[in-house]
């Protein structure tokens, strides 16, 4: 009887394993978004796209995306409502605009801080960087990526394109996502970060 008892619990830890599947990822950032994706208590995908998910397809890590930009503090601009794929409109200010060379080229994009998350433990110094480019609609969604950003130090502020992730709503149409400000479109191929979600 004991060795039946201790066969059987074998079987059950040995199954236990196999059905827990280690989070794939070449990055912490990519195992991070992967857990949470698979975690339900926070995952964006419905329960049909969570069943069977492994993992979002991303680019591959490419250091020539981790960029060093200039960046000019814009004090005086006015707080807006920026659009969102709904009715609800958050508070934002444009913060500053960071200059960078990328594929050869020298860009701009508007660095914004939400009004509403000031006030919020741990979101004092959090800087929002939505961004549209040339791989939307084809390798990545059509509506844009994000980016957070770190604030700025000596007027250098980094920007990791490899931790461009999709809205939400790229996954979920209940919720509402930030339209990207037609200003902050890049006229180059961004293959860096999250790629676009096949939905089931």
């Amino acid at each position: 009887m004991k060795h039946f008892l201790s066969f059987f619990l074998l079987l059950s830890v040995l199954s236990c394993t196999q059905k827990k599947q280690p989070i794939l990822g070449d990055t912490e950032f990519q195992k991070n978004m992967n857990a949470d994706f698979k975690d339900a208590t926070k995952s964006p995908l419905k329960a049909k796209d969570r069943k069977g998910f492994k993992g979002l397809d991303f680019f591959k890590y490419d250091s020539a995306y981790v960029v060093q930009a200039s960046f000019k503090r814009t004090p005086d601009e006015i707080p807006f409502k920026m659009k969102t794929t709904t009715d609800r409109m958050p508070m934002y200010v444009k913060y500053g605009v960071a200059t960078f060379a990328l594929n050869g080229q020298e860009h701009q994009l508007s660095i914004y801080q939400s009004m509403d998350l000031l006030n919020e433990e741990g979101f004092e110094d959090y800087l929002f960087l939505p961004f549209l480019d040339t791989t939307n609609g084809e390798s990545t969604y059509g509506g844009g990526r994000y980016i957070e950003c770190d604030m700025p130090n000596n007027g250098i502020i980094e920007i990791d394109f490899n931790t461009a992730y999709n809205p939400y709503c790229a996954y979920n149409e209940k919720y509402s996502c930030p339209i990207v400000p037609r200003e902050n479109y890049l006229s180059v191929k961004v293959e860096a970060g999250v790629k676009d979600f096949i939905k089931k």
